[in-house]
């Protein structure tokens, strides 16, 4: 097994959604409808999402054997929606969108895509990599992100179902 990771760009896209409408299924047949609902996300709003964040920053995509198998967007900051935690104070690089094509579960494309984020981080001389998630159920996305390199710095909520987040930080440089 080989992984490559490349940049994206938005023929991509629709593989990007493949890799989303996956973790859907997956986390819904785990019993875990908090995160992301139980609809695929290909069919929302949730595509001007992926496509805001691909025009704002760059694109990866992590193939194994030539395959997409996972992908994440690296850009300058988060969403609007943090507006309201305390800024860094210094530069930083933000994940947004990480996901994987969960017929790869287990395989490292995902830890592969944050190592690269992490090393071109520190190549653009920033030394701060920060990404949110979900941290509601058992926190275990929490508990991923923390296994490669995290520490939790802010717990927020969003929306009106006061969706319980969690946002990262790792230092890289």
């Amino acid at each position: 097994m080989t992984i490559t990771i490349r940049e994206g760009g938005p023929d991509d896209l629709p593989a990007i959604l493949r890799m989303l409408d996956s973790s859907v299924e997956w986390l819904v047949s785990q019993g875990r409808t908090g995160q992301w609902g139980t609809e695929p996300l290909s069919g929302t709003r949730t595509v001007q999402a992926v496509e805001r964040a691909m025009a704002e920053g760059t694109t990866y995509i992590a193939e194994i054997d030539g395959e997409p198998a996972a992908t994440l967007t690296l850009t300058d900051g988060p969403g609007a929606y943090l507006s309201h935690l305390p800024a860094p104070g210094e530069p930083e690089r933000y994940i947004h969108w990480l996901a994987s094509d969960r017929r790869f579960k287990g395989r490292g494309a995902g830890s592969a895509l944050i190592e690269h984020a992490a090393e071109v981080t520190r190549r653009a001389g920033v030394g701060l990599l920060r990404v949110d998630c979900y941290a509601g159920d058992d926190r275990r996305l929490v508990a991923y992100y923390e296994a490669n390199g995290f520490s939790p710095t802010h717990a927020y909520t969003h929306g009106p179902d006061a969706w319980p987040g969690q946002v990262l930080a790792r230092r890289v440089g």
